[in-house]
């Protein structure tokens, strides 16, 4: 009994764990700061924040695996996992943005789509509509991870170039993913998943 009560919780646990990192993640990318300073200090701190921003990110597909592996599905699972998914990946852009490491166009159009299919997706649902996330979804997410994952990494400059192609593959996924999930909720009534 207490061990099913164990694998229970494990999922939720794993997520408010992710939400409440968050801020610990940011702070060592601003500690870091932009290069303009001591370079050992900087890389470190970078470093750093790229193993914490991995680490998170993994927690994201262990909870998934263990709410599917033991067929632990709650309503707050359901609301706080893309919620602690999207706050990850927002205070990662936009903390990159003010640093100066990365546009904010991309970031702007990067939760411009993410926000928006969320709340398209919460309209459908109290409509009693619930589409299927596109096939393209978990490329998406796995772009946009390596994407800023290049961005946060010291790398030699030499590398600039995989990192543009990263966040203009991830820019151009998350928009196509996003508008084949509008065209599927137009008729597509399904159970779905991650969009």
């Amino acid at each position: 009994m207490g061990r099913a009560v164990h694998r229970y919780h494990v999922p939720n646990v794993l997520t408010t764990v992710r939400i409440v990192l968050i801020p610990f993640f940011v702070w060592l990318l601003v500690a870091a700061g932009p290069l303009d300073g001591d370079r050992e200090l900087h890389d470190g701190l970078r470093w750093w924040s790229l193993l914490a921003f991995a680490a998170l990110m993994m927690t994201d597909q262990l909870d998934g695996f263990l709410a599917r592996r033991y067929e632990v599905i709650t309503d707050y699972g359901k609301l706080a996992d893309p919620v602690a998914d999207k706050a990850l990946m927002i205070s990662a852009m936009v903390t990159l943005n003010v640093l100066g490491d990365l546009w904010w166009w991309v970031t702007v159009v990067i939760v411009v789509r993410e926000l928006g299919i969320t709340v398209w997706r919460m309209i459908l649902a109290r409509r009693g509509r619930v589409v299927p996330a596109s096939k393209g979804g978990k490329l998406k997410t796995l772009l946009q991870t390596f994407a800023v994952g290049m961005v946060i990494a010291p790398l030699p400059g030499w590398t600039d170039w995989i990192t543009l192609v990263l966040v203009l593959a991830a820019v151009v996924v998350t928009v196509v993913t996003g508008a084949q999930y509008l065209l599927d909720s137009r008729n597509r009534p399904e159970a779905g998943g991650q969009a």
